[in-house]
C-alpha cells in the first residue's frame, strides 16, 4: 500500500536527504544533479524550484550540516565530560573517536568539501569557513572557561589536533587517531596549566 502524501517527506526534504548521503559518501563534485534527482525521486523542475543550481544545493547542504553538527557536537561533549569527569577540552576527542568508529565515516564533510570546492567565492566554501570559525570559537571558549593561559594559542593547537586526527583517520584508516590526538592534547593542556 502506497504511503499517503501527508506521510511522505516534502520534495525539498527528499532532495536534501539524498544530497546529504551522496555528497558525504562520494564528494560534492562526483555526484551530479541527475543522480540526486534519481535518489530523491523528485522531478528535475522540482529540484530547481528549491535550489537554483547545484552550487546552491551544496551550500544548503553544508549550512544544514553546520547547524545540526554544531548542536550534536556540543551536546555530545557535554555528555562525555559529565560522564567521565574530564575537561570538555579532552571530551572533544572522545566524541571524535565515536565519529571515527561509525561504519560510514568519511572524514569531515567541511574539510572534504573545502578541498573539493577550492574557489573561495563559492557559497559552499564560505560556509565551510564559517563552520571552521565556529568550531575554533567554541574551542577558544572552552579554553577560556578552563582559565588556561595563552588561550588563543592553545585553542589553535587543539584545533590542529582535532582536524589532523580527522584527516589521518579518514585517509589512513587509523582507528586510534583520536586517542593519539587526545594524548597530545593532554600534554599540551598540562603544560599550559603549569605555565
Amino acid at each position: 500500500m502506497a504511503r499517503s502524501s501527508a506521510s511522505r517527506p516534502c520534495a525539498r526534504n527528499r532532495i536534501m536527504a539524498a544530497a546529504s548521503e551522496l555528497f558525504y559518501k562520494e564528494g560534492v563534485h562526483s555526484v551530479g544533479i541527475d543522480r540526486i534527482i534519481a535518489e530523491s525521486g523528485v522531478a528535475k523542475m522540482s529540484l530547481y524550484n528549491h535550489f537554483k543550481s547545484k552550487d546552491a544545493l551544496i551550500a544548503a547542504w553544508l549550512d544544514e550540516q553546520h547547524h545540526s553538527w554544531r548542536e550534536c557536537f556540543q551536546n555530545a561533549i557535554a555528555r562525555h565530560a559529565a560522564a567521565s569527569g574530564e575537561s570538555p577540552l579532552l571530551a572533544i576527542f572522545d566524541v571524535l573517536q565515536e565519529g571515527i568508529e561509525k561504519p560510514n565515516f568519511r572524514g569531515c564533510a567541511f574539510i572534504n568539501s573545502a578541498v573539493e570546492l577550492v574557489d573561495a567565492e563559492h557559497p559552499g566554501y564560505q560556509i565551510t569557513l564559517a563552520h571552521e570559525q565556529a568550531v575554533a570559537d567554541y574551542i577558544l571558549n572552552l579554553v577560556k572557561e578552563a582559565n588556561l593561559p595563552n588561550p588563543e594559542a592553545l585553542a589553535q593547537q587543539l584545533l590542529i589536533l582535532i582536524q589532523g586526527a580527522t584527516v589521518v583517520a579518514m585517509m589512513h584508516g587509523c582507528p586510534n587517531a583520536a586517542s593519539q590526538a587526545k594524548a597530545a592534547a593532554t600534554t599540551l593542556i598540562k603544560a599550559a596549566a603549569q605555565g
